[in-house]
């Protein structure tokens, strides 16, 4: 599965490149496009901790090298060097512990496209809170032997990656341990559920164009804000193979298995012990939010005429849109800020 957006920059290289390597990249960012599984596994707190990696002090104060505004840095995971961006607004006040958002690309796409597409930056600016955007290799993650690309193929480990990443950075800065939240979307929303099902190192998630796929048996409750459109046929909101499956086969496998849209939706009001949904519908937007135990929510939010996107993200190119049969993203809904407005409602409540 991948956004629509994450394109703009091979499409702009392709440009100074033969028309042979044009089509041999588009190939291959088409062949990369999503999602897969969650498995039995799972990571719980450290001593401490709220996740596998080691428990954030709260009150570190920013390192030298950690400047104001977007950084690029590493990290050796697995005996792999990983790349991630991290955004420091001048907002965020560092004298006391603050938010962290990780938002992770879809498959084709990259960290800097993603700070560049959502408007998570912007977001963040007004929020005062701090911006991970990871890069996948080879622009895709893992989420299970068979999803997706050569990740999955190659067997890394990205659940380790993301907690070990957000350890360092709060061993860096000042992040508040209740306050950590994961975002993706399609690929990078299948990780998002894999590391709430697989750890408790976050509050909160938001998944976009996505689904949860292998197996979850147990995961500890977390408030769920799920957005999707209800044409996408890349992850089916009626559940099972998208237009991009190819059973978990081949060098970049691809194996999409998610239940129906609202039937993942309810799994969560279950393990989260929530009311029955209210339900509102605002043109082409209907949502269906329950309260849940302690302060936790489930949202789904349903774009009736959207496809496979981030409402409210930058428009595509129109040659990639249309070379790549891309879903333009919906201009009914601001994807980003109602996440985070879900997130900064819901911290890890006190003792969960």
């Amino acid at each position: 599965m991948m956004p629509f957006t994450a394109f703009r920059d091979e499409v702009g290289r392709s440009r100074r490149q033969p028309a042979g390597r044009l089509a041999g990249t588009l190939a291959l960012l088409v062949a990369l496009t999503t999602l897969a599984g969650c498995t039995p596994e799972r990571r719980d707190a450290a001593p401490g901790g709220t996740g596998s990696e080691p428990a954030a002090t709260g009150d570190a104060r920013p390192a030298p090298d950690v400047p104001v505004g977007s950084s690029t840095h590493d990290l050796t995971v697995d005996g792999r060097k990983r790349t991630y961006r991290l955004y420091r607004p001048a907002s965020a006040d560092l004298t006391k512990p603050v938010p962290l958002v990780v938002m992770l690309h879809g498959a084709a796409g990259t960290g800097e496209q993603a700070e560049q597409a959502y408007g998570w930056t912007g977001q963040a600016d007004r929020g005062g809170f701090l911006v991970l955007f990871p890069d996948g290799l080879n622009r895709a993650w893992a989420v299970g032997p068979q999803c997706c690309g050569a990740p999955a193929r190659d067997g890394v480990d990205d659940v380790a990656f993301i907690t070990e990443l957000v350890a360092t950075v709060g061993r860096e800065l000042p992040v508040d341990p209740a306050r950590r939240y994961v975002t993706g979307i399609s690929n990078g929303g299948l990780l998002a559920y894999k590391l709430v099902c697989d750890t408790t190192t976050f509050a909160a998630i938001g998944a976009v164009a996505s689904t949860l796929t292998g197996q979850c048996p147990a995961p500890k409750p977390v408030s769920v804000l799920h957005i999707h459109g209800r044409q996408d046929q890349t992850m089916p909101y009626g559940g099972g193979p998208g237009r991009r499956d190819n059973n978990g086969t081949g060098r970049n496998p691809v194996k999409i298995d998610g239940p129906p849209t609202p039937e993942l939706a309810a799994r969560w009001r279950s393990i989260d012990s929530c009311g029955a949904p209210t339900v509102t519908t605002d043109g082409p937007v209907t949502r269906a939010t329950a309260s849940c135990a302690q302060g936790r929510a489930v949202e789904l939010i349903t774009v009736a005429d959207a496809g496979h996107q981030w409402p409210g993200g930058r428009p595509n190119p129109p040659r990639a849109e249309k070379l790549l049969n891309l879903d333009p993203p919906s201009t009914a809904l601001n994807a980003t800020d109602t996440i985070w407005r879900f997130f900064a409602a819901h911290p890890q409540p006190a003792g969960g």
